[in-house]
């Protein structure tokens, strides 16, 4: 359970009392998921769901975004329920069109079964609308297909593997990539439906296959930047895709749609595997994410940050 003073402090900054960015980063940072859990059941800035998770209220959504600038994308997304913050992540990104297609095929590939299927219950309540029906209406056609699918997923995710199975669909991947120039992969039935309904370990198999076939990985086939290579990054080497996530969020040059990657992957990867990908980067870059955020960010926000990345993750 969360300490009674410290959620008093949170409840009168998040009342409008004055926001003490430094009680964000002392108390929530080292909050686990369910003194989290225990903050939004407890205070009135949430309501319980009919879908059983606890969700900001609208009005405080709308307030904190303009009362807390820089904290809004960390402080406000790391109090959320998982399953509310990854359909508002969704949903932004949806509204932001072909831009982050990304984020969609980042959560549809990266959430277990139950926390995609999880999200889009809470984008049902948040939206009255399903997420597989605004990815239809706004993405773009060559690309539409494989997202609806990927958002409808559900996976198997045993450990039995059809080493039979994986071997011609590889070879049937391989065709589809070979063939590009007279017809786009994503428009392919068999290439969306196998990266979309085969769990992530036949999936792993099948890549596997793809290189003994191809001599390269079906990563270095793709083109780069678009939503297929996300998805098989997303899939095969997630922690590749994160890294190239921070990368480009931390370059000078980018964009502010760009930048948000930053907030985005330390927030939701923070209780899970942020020490592979802290690990993974420092071997990529010689350098490591610490000292990356510590060079770029400033103030209480990167400190918040640093207190995430500190978590560690617990897998």
């Amino acid at each position: 359970m969360a300490e009674t003073n410290e959620v008093e402090a949170l409840t009168r900054a998040f009342s409008g009392f004055g926001v003490d960015e430094k009680s964000f980063v002392a108390i929530l940072g080292k909050w686990h998921p369910e003194q989290r859990q225990s903050f939004r059941k407890g205070t009135q800035f949430f309501v319980q769901d009919e879908r059983a998770f606890e969700r900001w209220a609208d009005e405080h959504v709308k307030k904190l975004s303009r009362e807390f600038l820089r904290f809004k994308s960390a402080v406000v997304l790391w109090t959320m329920h998982p399953w509310e913050r990854d359909a508002r992540l969704m949903r932004d990104a949806v509204i932001d069109g072909s831009k982050s297609n990304n984020v969609v095929v980042e959560i549809a590939c990266t959430r277990s079964s139950d926390e995609l299927l999880g999200a889009r219950r809470a984008y049902h309540s948040i939206f009255d609308r399903s997420i597989e029906e605004d990815v239809a209406y706004n993405a773009d056609g060559v690309e539409r297909k494989l997202l609806v699918a990927l958002v409808s997923a559900y996976r198997y995710e045993g450990t039995k593997v059809q080493e039979d199975v994986a071997k011609l669909e590889a070879k049937t991947l391989c065709g589809a990539i070979k063939n590009t120039a007279k017809k786009n992969p994503m428009e392919d039935d068999d290439v969306v439906r196998i990266l979309s309904t085969r769990s992530k370990l036949q999936l792993k198999s099948v890549f596997k296959h793809y290189k003994d076939i191809s001599g390269k990985t079906l990563d270095e086939d793709l083109v780069a930047d678009s939503s297929l290579k996300d998805t098989v990054q997303c899939i095969g080497a997630p922690h590749t895709y994160f890294i190239k996530v921070l990368d480009a969020a931390m370059n000078p040059t980018a964009d502010e749609n760009t930048k948000e990657g930053l907030t985005r992957v330390i927030v939701t990867r923070a209780d899970h595997d942020m020490k592979v990908i802290t690990e993974e980067y420092h071997k990529q870059n010689g350098v490591t994410l610490t000292e990356r955020i510590e060079h770029m960010a400033n103030g209480n926000f990167k400190d918040f940050l640093l207190t995430l990345l500190a978590r560690g993750g617990f897998n």
